[in-house]
């Protein structure tokens, strides 16, 4: 067996592009994602509003299209990929963090992938696979359903550096996630970590190849994906093996993966990636592993809405609390996350959080995207433009979309859809006797 690889490459706004070619050529990407197969670039919204570190950042995107399509990729064969989330709206999060302007500028298909997309049960797509999961079995008794478009593609992961108040750190096997699981994704919380495994044997069955490219420009550290403290990082990393990437990000924040990344350790001890970052071919710029970023983690200084999610799904609330979750009750934990989250700690919280970072390079080139364009040899951003101080917005439009999203937690829940439907079903039966 190879010994797996992770490419690291320090970066600024002026090589980016350049950087993001290299760093995925090192990584041995045109080994693993196929040419003559669909590629679905799994953008990453943590956040529908702009948050430094918690999103794909449209840098990011329009680095590996481009890679892709200096290397002889077709762009009818490259499409961005979304999941649905009832605390996150998709199509505001792409338009915030600008990355619907990268897949348009390059006339790419924009995929969501619960608005028309056929659906197949795991047990049709995985076969006997079922019976090594760890626990989505016991989670969904009576299966789920996987994106049928998903079998036979290349997948490539988008994620960011950061820290995450249920995984200690999210990457690339956390991005999975949501399109994996379309419904009811609230119901593995307590059983997280073996789930993300399970959803990476998952992959390695119906993908043609599966690539992460994280972006470390900014990375988040605190209570994340949403409420952070961003750091400029000015790092990029690549790898085939979702658990290898994820392991030398947990060690670039501080964290030793397989002591404190229970993810990392258990998909390590199952064969499904090296998360031994001794073990782990290191590639470009070495020295960066090196570097002390020391985070302080997502459990030291907690929200008040991290402290309750833990007491719910790991603590004393969990039995009645997690029942409620599975009923047509459970509306009220999105309503809480979105109040919570959009309507308070954003516009009280965000702008002192962010305010360092916004001045930076990467601040600057977030801001002014669109209207700065890459240098003539399309190595990257020379010019990044004026700092701009409109990138959080607090004011009154700003809590107006709170309260949109708050109702469209309750309107898109799956539990209300599903007692509609039920209703419906139900009317049309009376009806027709």
């Amino acid at each position: 067996m190879s010994k797996s690889k992770v490419a690291i490459l320090r970066t600024s706004p002026g090589t980016v592009l350049e950087d993001y070619h290299r760093l995925m050529n090192l990584a041995g990407y045109q080994d693993v994602v196929a040419k003559d197969a669909d590629t679905a670039l799994k953008v990453n919204i943590s956040w529908h509003f702009f948050f430094p570190g918690s999103s794909t950042v449209p840098w990011q995107l329009e680095g590996v299209i481009r890679a892709m399509q200096r290397d002889g990729y077709t762009k009818d064969l490259i499409h961005a990929c979304h999941n649905r989330t009832v605390v996150i709206d998709a199509h505001l999060g792409e338009r915030e963090n600008k990355q619907i302007d990268v897949v348009q500028a390059h006339g790419l298909r924009n995929v969501h992938l619960y608005e028309g997309e056929a659906w197949i049960d795991v047990r049709d797509a995985v076969g006997d696979l079922t019976k090594k999961f760890l626990c989505l079995n016991e989670v969904y008794p009576k299966g789920f359903s996987i994106p049928k478009r998903f079998l036979g593609e290349n997948i490539i992961h988008l994620p960011t550096v950061k820290t995450h108040i249920f995984t200690t750190t999210t990457g690339a096997m956390k991005n999975a996630f949501g399109g994996l699981l379309n419904e009811h994704r609230h119901w593995t919380h307590p059983v997280i970590h073996e789930t993300l495994v399970d959803l990476l044997m998952i992959q390695k069955k119906i993908h043609r190849g599966v690539f992460a490219v994280m972006d470390g420009t900014f990375a988040g550290d605190g209570p994340g994906p949403r409420c952070m403290i961003p750091h400029v990082k000015n790092v990029i990393l690549a790898s085939a093996d979702q658990v290898a990437i994820d392991a030398v990000a947990g060690k670039l924040m501080g964290f030793d993966p397989l002591r404190d990344l229970k993810f990392v350790r258990l998909a390590h001890d199952l064969g499904l990636g090296c998360g031994d970052v001794r073990d782990i071919e290191i590639v470009g710029d070495v020295d960066a592993l090196n570097d002390k970023w020391d985070f302080q983690g997502p459990f030291k200084e907690m929200t008040f809405a991290s402290r309750n999610q833990h007491r719910i799904y790991w603590g004393p609330l969990k039995k009645p609390v997690e029942w409620s979750l599975k009923t047509w009750l459970a509306p009220w934990a999105y309503v809480a996350s979105v109040a919570y989250h959009d309507a308070f700690w954003y516009p009280m919280y965000a702008q002192k959080n962010v305010q360092r970072v916004l001045a930076s390079e990467w601040g600057r080139l977030f801001a002014n995207w669109g209207r700065v364009q890459p240098d003539a040899e399309g190595r990257g951003y020379p010019d990044v433009g004026e700092v701009s101080p409109e990138l959080i917005r607090i004011g009154l439009k700003h809590f107006l979309e709170a309260f949109r999203l708050i109702g469209m937690a309750v309107a898109e829940s799956p539990e209300l859809k599903h007692r509609r439907m039920r209703q419906e079903r139900e009317a049309a039966r009376s009806s027709h006797p």
